[in-house]
């Protein structure tokens, strides 16, 4: 749940593919099969999804459908319990090393921000890569400041958490993910926490990002958002994979009753 969708995140220039979408092989993500459960709750029933490189792909449903728990199934920080999630040639499985080199190469972004509040926002950026890829400061600290500037908050660094606004914190947490210059993206509803006027200066970031040809899995329900830049759109509902379709196709001729339901709930607000 979240802000009430509206077009009015509409952005007037969709954001073009990057080149070569279409003609690689072998997809950056592979789920086949995919199912979990929490106990005896069938939460994810069947999943299957391929996801080329450069891909955008925007998910979404009404709550409880399930949408970040498949996407937190992508990195392992929800475990399924049949079925197969391959990410960049690598099977997620039970082996840690796995996990590790998998999560090394896929940035999250959370609906809060789960920045370090006794950290500055340059120590945010720098932690991971020191620490995970073993960076030395210095080029640590660079890299910061680059992924800093292209979310347009530079002028932060030096500042901690708790003396930035919502709107500024995410775009960090952004920042964050990007210092690790992972291959894939996952927005797991990344302004649903925020008040409306700091809704558009975080899209606007993702938009961005987009137009440079990063994989992108979000969960969202910004429809003007999907409108901009997906490539597809998956409506979910009910732990299933319902409908997906190219914008266009998605929301001016949705094919499923329980799609079109959504749709006109979602787009009446």
């Amino acid at each position: 749940m979240g802000n009430p969708m509206t077009e009015q995140s509409q952005t007037p220039e969709t954001v073009s593919s990057p080149q070569g979408v279409a003609g690689d092989s072998s997809p950056i993500i592979k789920v086949e099969g995919m199912h979990k459960w929490y106990g005896d709750f069938h939460v994810l029933r069947d999943l299957n999804l391929d996801v080329k490189q450069g891909e955008r792909i925007v998910i979404c449903g009404p709550s409880g459908s399930g949408k970040s728990t498949f996407i937190r199934c992508i990195n392992r920080l929800e475990e399924h319990q049949q079925g197969k999630i391959i990410v960049d040639n690598v099977e997620l499985t039970d082996d840690i090393r796995q996990i590790d080199t998998v999560r090394r190469e896929v940035g999250m972004v959370f609906q809060h921000f789960n920045l370090f509040p006794h950290l500055t926002v340059l120590e945010n950026c720098c932690l991971s890569p020191m620490w995970v890829r073993k960076i030395p400061r210095k080029e640590a600290e660079a890299t910061a400041m680059e992924y800093l500037e292209r979310v347009k908050i530079p002028d932060q660094a030096h500042k901690f958490p708790g003396q930035l606004s919502g709107g500024q914190q995410q775009r960090v947490a952004i920042a964050r993910a990007l210092c690790m210059k992972p291959k894939i993206m996952l927005f797991d509803e990344p302004t649903s926490a925020l008040d409306p006027e700091m809704i558009k200066e975080v899209l606007d970031v993702m938009i961005e990002l987009a137009g440079s040809g990063m994989t992108m899995l979000c969960v969202t329900h910004e429809m003007g958002f999907a409108k901009t830049v997906a490539d597809r759109v998956i409506f979910m509902d009910a732990g299933e994979i319902v409908e997906e379709a190219p914008p266009h196709e998605f929301f001016t001729n949705p094919q499923e009753p329980r799609t079109q339901k959504f749709l006109k709930q979602i787009l009446q607000h």
